[in-house]
């Protein structure tokens, strides 16, 4: 399942709600953030261990990577994703929380063929919801006066 939206609209949460459901229906699931998860396999792929770290994240049932295209990858680590979404097609599930539409996804992995085949594979069986809408958080520090309201005043 791919989230797509602008940041506040409630992908994260969202992403977990549904992790949770799928640990109460009796799988197992991991939650990481898509810069943790690169650093991880970055420093495995570093020490000779990336084989080892693509096995643990292919691990759980379901794989939920939050914040996808907040930071934009280097080339390296593009390649590193690839090969852990290749390790899990059609054998685990993964959901992905991201701020960028797929259309973006390019410049996200920065690489063209890189974006277009991990995208192949997670859009092959896969659901996708579009949130749109303003940031809860926002949202809140408008109601309490703490920022300006984007819509002019009306009196």
């Amino acid at each position: 399942m791919l989230l797509f939206g602008p940041p506040g609209v409630g992908k994260t949460h969202l992403a977990v709600a549904l992790g949770r459901a799928v640990v109460e229906a009796g799988h197992s699931v991991l939650f990481v953030t898509a810069t943790t998860l690169l650093a991880a396999l970055t420093k495995a792929q570093t020490e000779g261990k990336l084989a080892e770290q693509l096995t643990f994240y292919a691990k759980p049932k379901l794989l939920v990577v939050d914040e996808l295209g907040y930071l934009p990858f280097e080339k390296h680590t593009a390649n590193l994703f690839f090969q852990l979404v290749t390790r899990r097609y059609e054998r685990g599930s993964m959901l992905i929380t991201s701020n960028q539409m797929v259309t973006q996804w390019g410049h996200v992995f920065g690489d063209e063929m890189i974006a277009a085949a991990v995208l192949d594979r997670l859009l092959h069986h896969s659901h996708t919801l579009v949130i749109q809408g303003d940031s809860f958080r926002l949202r809140q520090k408008k109601r309490a006066g703490l920022i300006g309201s984007s819509k002019p005043n009306q009196h």
